[in-house]
């Protein structure tokens, strides 16, 4: 028994040294993250109009997808413009890196596309993943509406074969 407590207590100890140091590796991979978005965050200058712009027209268009969340067919519009929106995002780099100068102070748009990937792709995903819960959970109020339904019909129709 002794044997099987000891056994027990170096197991534990295994765990423990093997928890603590994949949460110190953690904490370490995580700090260059952060500190790649803050610096990220503070390289653009949000007083920009056109940055303003496309925050607002994120703002409106999640405005517009919780307001519609009824209308099926407009929310699937919008979600397939949402993701066109991202297909052509490379494209969009492209003609923004060729024409920053008219329109921003700086080239915000490197040949990777990281800039538009958060600032325009990110937020239509996001949106888009909103129409996508919304639609399912529409589907499924729909097939619990119609199988209540269907359970009343055969129920009127064992009813009347009662009669």
């Amino acid at each position: 028994m002794e044997e099987i407590r000891s056994a027990m207590e170096q197991h534990v100890d295994q765990v423990a040294d093997l928890v603590q140091k994949l949460s110190s590796e953690l904490r370490s991979s995580l700090r260059p993250a952060a500190d790649n978005f803050l610096g990220f965050f503070h390289a653009i200058d949000w007083t920009e109009p056109w940055l303003i712009g496309l925050l607002a027209f994120h703002g409106v268009l999640l405005i517009v997808t919780l307001a519609s969340r009824k209308h099926v067919n407009f929310q699937f519009s919008l979600f397939l413009l949402a993701l066109a929106g991202v297909y052509f995002a490379e494209n969009l780099n492209k003609i923004l890196a060729r024409n920053w100068r008219r329109f921003a102070t700086q080239n915000y748009f490197d040949p990777h596309g990281i800039f538009l990937s958060a600032l325009w792709s990110g937020p239509l995903l996001v949106i888009s993943m909103i129409i996508l819960i919304n639609t399912l959970f529409t589907l499924c109020y729909q097939i619990v509406r119609w199988k209540r339904a269907e359970l009343r019909h055969r129920a009127r129709l064992s009813h009347n074969k009662e009669d």
